[in-house]
């Protein structure tokens, strides 16, 4: 595989960071603290980081597909600003986490596109795939919380049954992702040593 030789590290920081992130807002529930702040700078840098692994595995994407990286492009940048809406003060929570679902149903929707892909090729294996299938679907369907950006939700209180039911997609940011790229890392580093049969769902170098 040509990713420029670390697409596995970045994969494998994809995971870390959103599961760290994933730990720090459990935290932040059970004894608040700074937590809170620490998981939206992880949400960020989780949607920074998914965005940079979009770029490097765009080659694994063809034809006209390929407009899904700018989507995952486009929705890094999107987390980013949903995350530092919140960090400044400038919205509550509530709003803030629509605009960073928003963005991670981008990335979300180039993960469906990708593991697509590369079950055409049958360079990863079925049950690598349909991880990725699952986050990406979980991530993608973040698309719905998109009218309470424009109704400017901001109050838990208050906030349609929707809104909460729409949160489950950061199942896919939080538990089914983290799990992919960490599993992806993990393959990637395996094979980068030369143990290419050490583990079932090893992708296949170019």
């Amino acid at each position: 595989m040509d990713d420029g030789g670390d697409a596995g590290r970045l994969a494998f920081a994809v995971g870390a960071v959103a599961a760290g992130s994933a730990v720090c807002l459990a935290i932040y529930f059970a004894v608040r603290g700074p937590f809170g702040t620490i998981n939206d700078l992880g949400n960020a840098t989780t949607g920074v980081l998914s965005g940079w692994l979009a770029w490097r595995l765009r080659h694994r994407v063809a034809g006209r597909a390929r407009v899904v990286v700018g989507v995952a492009l486009a929705g890094a940048a999107i987390t980013v600003v949903g995350s530092a809406l919140v960090v400044s003060g400038k919205t509550g929570f509530l709003f803030a986490g629509l605009v960073s679902s928003l963005g991670l149903a981008g990335i979300g929707a180039w993960l469906i596109t990708l593991n697509r892909a590369a079950g055409e090729s049958a360079a990863w294996s079925p049950r690598l795939r349909s991880l990725g299938l699952a986050a990406g679907w979980l991530m993608a369907t973040g698309i719905v919380l998109a009218p309470g950006i424009v109704l400017g939700l901001d109050d838990a209180t208050t906030a349609p049954t929707w809104v909460w039911v729409g949160f489950v997609s950061w199942l896919g940011t939080y538990v089914a992702s983290p799990a992919w790229a960490l599993w992806l890392g993990t393959i990637e580093s395996r094979v980068r040593h030369g143990l290419r049969n050490a583990q079932p769902g090893a992708m296949v170098a170019d």
